[in-house]
């Protein structure tokens, strides 16, 4: 094998200068990452275009009476949740990163296991447990009394509860990792000045984990942001919702654009606020070796267990419990053909996204490899900001150009030829896939393709191996582990998605998120649980992968 012999090659090694538009092939890579970024663009520049194309008179209602609620509603849930998630994420952070008691080795990893469940799923087992006729309230009135009044779970509290609970492990995440390299030595420094542990951390620990905890916090607000299938569940009318029913309830893709475009300058808002802040997050360390963490005895260790515990129960085990009674108790029921076309439907879209959009971050990768120039990786960049927009923005962005060609190139076909319909095919969902998660396929193939030195690829050019031999030959062979960790999030994250899905896919192309949508839509709680079994169980891929490098790099 060409990498296992470079070792043995000794060149004089030149330095490797950036490839410019103006060099010779420097315009082919600048067009290769154009290409791998059209996803993206597309849907960006369709939904600004076509923003100034709304009904003046449906533009007032929605300006008058849709636009104040959903702005007003989607301010108090960004904020809610990220208070919330980031508040239980920094404080359980805290606790397994720096203090000692019985299960905190268990509850290391446990505590991100609510990361597989997504966000409608957790919406609807709440929403069955917790609403008037559920079974909570009903065991309640039977021991308290009929006129016992308990806070409706349909309500901002609710969805702001429901989704904090699947959102605080980004928080907990980063915060750990950070805390875990600096959060004991900082609480030493802390009680050497005569602080209490709780000043200790509030005044020194905490400012100095903050650019951490805030991208955490800024990754939760995103999400919040993006979430169509939680508050659709909750009936909470967000943007999200508002552009789904401005499109299939009002039939006005301009009024449905006009609100896309608002969501997309909220959400790059949020993203320049968040690379902003990664930019800024660096520290340093002396210490040659960690303290042993703190030992709780007592009442403090029974609090600590039982409080990490508690969120891990609420966030975890009791959604995923209730998902496996409600799916016993329907199996023999939803267990049919529709079930199983459903099933083979998301398998065959998350493989073939998997496929296509690991293939485009090696390339991407590959092309930033080659030193592009500013123009390039600028390119590059904006090839990765899809995750950021939300799925209905995406989903319109790619319908609304897509639907234009179709018209364009059944105008050309003669007459009685036929109608092309290019925007309900899988070619859209494929496309708006690879927008969405361009990013998630890119970072893993990224970050192995850093690991490999520069003198291997000029130790390979010297041997008379250049252009794509040098990517199958040399890298592929490197980057295997990168490639599966790349498809294999991908693959999760597609069998999860919904709104994109829902909104682009071919008429009669259900997935088990859209069979959950519909069943959901209609209180059929029970009958949406063993679809959701099965994403939840997908999503345990990730959290699986994410623990096993915590283990490996000593993170637990």
């Amino acid at each position: 094998m060409l990498s296992g012999r470079l070792g043995a090659t000794l060149l004089r090694i030149t330095p490797r200068r950036r490839v410019s538009i103006f060099s010779k092939g420097g315009w082919r890579w600048l067009g290769l990452v154009c290409l791998i970024a059209l996803p993206t663009l597309v849907p960006i520049i369709a939904v600004f275009g076509g923003a100034f194309n709304a009904d003046p008179e449906l533009l007032q209602h929605l300006q008058q009476y849709v636009l104040p609620r959903v702005a007003l509603n989607t301010f108090l849930l960004v904020v809610g949740v990220t208070v919330l998630a980031g508040s239980l994420g920094t404080a359980l952070a805290w606790l397994i990163a720096v203090y000692d008691f019985p299960g905190r080795r268990y509850l290391s990893w446990a505590l991100l296991l609510p990361m597989a469940v997504p966000g409608y799923v957790m919406a609807f087992v709440f929403i069955g447990l917790f609403e008037f006729a559920g079974p909570a309230q009903t065991l309640l009135r039977e021991i308290f009394g009929s006129s016992l009044r308990v806070p409706s779970i349909r309500s901002t509290g609710g969805v702001i509860l429901v989704m904090s609970l699947t959102l605080y492990p980004y928080v907990y995440l980063i915060a750990r990792n950070a805390f875990l390299t600096q959060g004991r030595q900082a609480l030493e420094v802390g009680l050497s000045l005569g602080l209490s542990r709780r000043r200790a951390f509030l005044r020194v620990a905490l400012p100095l984990a903050r650019p951490w905890i805030a991208g955490g916090v800024l990754l939760v607000a995103m999400e919040t942001l993006a979430d169509f299938g939680t508050v659709a569940a909750f009936n909470y009318d967000t943007f999200t919702t508002a552009i789904y029913q401005a499109w299939f309830s009002l039939f006005s893709i301009g009024s449905a654009m006009q609100l896309a475009s608002l969501l997309i300058i909220l959400a790059l808002l949020l993203l320049l606020t968040e690379q902003a802040l990664r930019g800024r997050a660096r520290y340093t360390s002396k210490a040659s070796t960690t303290p042993p963490r703190i030992r709780l005895r007592g009442a403090h260790a029974l609090m600590a267990s039982i409080g990490a515990s508690s969120v891990f129960a609420l966030a975890f085990v009791l959604p995923f419990t209730q998902l496996l009674i409600w799916a016993v108790q329907s199996i023999s029921i939803e267990l049919n053909v529709s079930y199983i076309q459903a099933t083979l439907n998301s398998l065959m879209l998350a493989a073939g996204a998997a496929g296509l959009i690991t293939a485009m971050g090696l390339l991407l990768s590959y092309t930033r490899r080659r030193r592009l120039d500013l123009a390039g990786r600028a390119m590059a960049r904006l090839a990765t900001i899809g995750y950021a927009l939300p799925g209905p923005v995406l989903a319109i962005g790619i319908f609304v150009p897509l639907a234009s060609l179709s018209n364009t190139l059944t105008a050309w076909l003669p007459q009685g030829s036929g109608v092309i319909t290019l925007q309900t095919t899988l070619l859209t969902l494929m496309l708006a896939y690879a927008a969405r998660f361009l990013a998630v396929g890119h970072t893993p193939v990224q970050a192995n393709m850093q690991r490999l030195t520069p003198t291997l690829d000029d130790a390979a050019t010297g041997m008379g191996v250049t252009g794509w031999r040098l990517l199958t030959r040399l890298h592929l062979p490197l980057l295997r582990g990168g490639l599966f960790t790349a498809a294999t999030l991908v693959f999760v994250d597609v069998m999860k998605e919904m709104p994109i899905t829902l909104m682009t896919r071919p008429y009669g192309w259900d997935t088990l998120a859209v069979q959950i949508f519909e069943l959901t839509a209609e209180g059929q709680w029970q009958r949406a649980a063993l679809p959701g079994v099965v994403l939840v169980a997908a999503g345990l891929v990730p959290v699986i992968l994410l623990t096993r490098r915590g283990e490996k790099s000593g993170a637990a």
